[in-house]
């Protein structure tokens, strides 16, 4: 009786442990999420909540002078990077095997389009390779996919809308319960002139905005993460109390 008790105690604390652990949060994309401060404000804003331990992780520390020396600058956001160089060349697979990643949101798109004049189609077959990347890191990871911003500058924005109306049924196409994939709308109320320092990336009144559409999405991520980590301890003290 002694010695089952102990095993069980064990076995709960090993599984609370695991429940316990930090989620791995990745900002994945390019300047838009390299070069900015929507990751200092998101940060910050978790800091309110009870996901303040929530580890940002990537291979950067690149930011624009968002004026916050506490803020986890972890990131891979690559100034300049297409979504199509990065699934030909398999980038994200070394990323993630150096830093894995519980959940991830990607920007992506914008240099395909305002480079390199890609077609929507090949933008879209880039974000499957990469989705399948992500998920052979993790094959639970939760996958948060926006719906790019405007620019500007130039006549880059009728392509983007076209991005934007693809990646619906994409994400519809490749939805899991394990590995969901959620879209957030990034275009829609952002400005391509007050909201954007330089014609591209977002300013202060920018940031605030892209803060606010990736977090309520984030926090669903994080909840889901939880949520299923509590079924998986209580699942796993039931099986464990029955084969004692």
């Amino acid at each position: 009786m002694v010695s089952f008790k102990l095993f069980s105690l064990t076995t709960l604390a090993a599984v609370v442990t695991a429940q316990n652990a930090t989620i791995r949060y990745m900002p994945f994309g390019d300047s838009i999420t390299e070069i900015i401060c929507w990751r200092a404000k998101l940060w910050e804003k978790l800091q309110t909540t009870e996901w303040k331990s929530v580890d940002f992780v990537g291979s950067g520390k690149t930011e624009n002078n968002c004026k916050d020396t506490k803020y986890d600058r972890d990131n891979e956001g690559h100034s300049g990077f297409l979504a199509i160089d990065i699934a030909n060349k398999k980038q994200l697979d070394g990323w993630l095997q150096k830093n894995p990643a519980d959940v991830i949101t990607m920007h992506l798109g914008t240099n395909d389009i305002v480079q390199q004049n890609k077609a929507v189609a090949d933008i879209i077959k880039a974000f499957t390779t990469l989705v399948s990347t992500m998920r052979t890191s993790n094959p639970k990871m939760k996958i948060i996919v926006a719906q790019i911003i405007p620019m500007g500058t130039g006549s880059y924005n009728t392509k983007i809308q076209d991005l934007n109306k693809a990646i619906i049924p994409w994400a519809t196409g490749l939805n899991s319960t394990d590995s969901p994939i959620w879209v957030v709308d990034q275009y829609t109320g952002f400005s391509g002139s007050s909201d954007l320092r330089d014609g591209v990336h977002p300013n202060d009144s920018g940031d605030t905005k892209m803060m606010n559409v990736w977090y309520p999405a984030l926090v669903n991520a994080l909840q889901v993460i939880k949520s299923a980590r509590l079924s998986e301890r209580d699942g796993e003290v039931v099986e464990r109390r029955f084969v004692a």
